[in-house]
């Protein structure tokens, strides 16, 4: 006998999708190799609809010596309020929730790039970055040969630069960028974020020092509207880092309007995430 044919899942908005993510039932298919905290690849299945998703119990986090503990996963969903508000979208839809082995984040799990999805990282030779491509810096190759790391000069990673430096992203590596279908860009892992301290460290470095796009000064300065005392962004926020992270990202926000440049390395703290995929 013939399979059944599959029946597509149909499209969902994100209210749904957030509904779906909060109430369903999770059900743990295995766990994710080589992450440093724990990551669970689950089914989360309610009213008929079910979607693959990524869970991370508070409980599998390891202490981290700059970060209070059991707060990855709020830092998780905060990141995804800030990308949601700046309506660029660039995080999953996440949410914090209880699960099988307790509180965690729960996000919309996304496939891997397809073989056809062009490159965004690339090592090259020479000293120039070649045209479409931005410089990052020389990497150790082995052998006494380094080589130039180099990102696409793609509007989707600028935007997700200029969001890394809003939320203080610690850890941006190349295997956090997620493409997807339809020419989406997604960001993943965002559990070391929104530190009161400048610990910004990532590989999207190509712009350092260039003017931000209007499109960016433009989402900023909404975005530093909805960060005001009172306002409904500022109030979730506030459930989700502390009162000084709070007013830290206040004035990050200020500081990229003031500046009206991508932010370049601080010298205080390492420019580039270990390992950097």
């Amino acid at each position: 006998m013939p399979a059944p044919e599959r029946i597509p899942s149909r499209s969902l908005t994100d209210t749904e999708l957030l509904t779906l993510l909060t109430e369903g039932t999770l059900t743990v298919l295995g766990q994710v190799g080589g992450a440093s905290n724990a990551v669970l690849h689950c089914t989360v299945a309610y009213e008929g609809e079910e979607r693959t998703c990524a869970y991370k119990p508070v409980a599998g986090e390891q202490p981290l010596w700059d970060f209070p503990d059991g707060t990855l996963a709020q830092r998780e969903v905060a990141a995804y309020e800030i990308s949601r508000a700046t309506g660029w979208d660039l995080v999953p839809p996440t949410v914090l929730r209880e699960g099988p082995y307790g509180q965690g984040m729960c996000q919309l799990w996304i496939d891997g790039p397809g073989e056809d999805t062009p490159e965004l990282l690339a090592l090259v030779e020479g000293d120039e970055p070649g045209e479409g491509w931005k410089a990052v810096g020389f990497a150790d190759v082995g052998a006494g040969k380094t080589a130039l790391l180099v990102h696409a000069d793609d509007a989707r990673l600028r935007r997700l630069a200029v969001l890394d430096a809003v939320i203080n992203n610690g850890d941006r590596k190349g295997g956090h960028l997620l493409p997807a279908p339809g020419g989406r860009l997604y960001g993943i892992d965002h559990g070391v974020t929104f530190n009161a301290d400048d610990k910004l460290r990532t590989l999207l470095w190509g712009w350092a020092g260039e003017p931000l796009t209007e499109e960016a000064l433009r989402v900023l300065t909404l975005l530093g509207g909805e960060l005001a005392p009172g306002e409904p962004l500022a109030t979730r926020m506030a459930q989700l880092i502390t009162v000084a992270e709070l007013e830290a990202l206040r004035a990050r926000v200020a500081g990229l309007l003031g500046s009206g440049t991508h932010p370049k390395p601080s010298g205080q703290w390492p420019p580039i995430p270990w390992p950097p995929v």
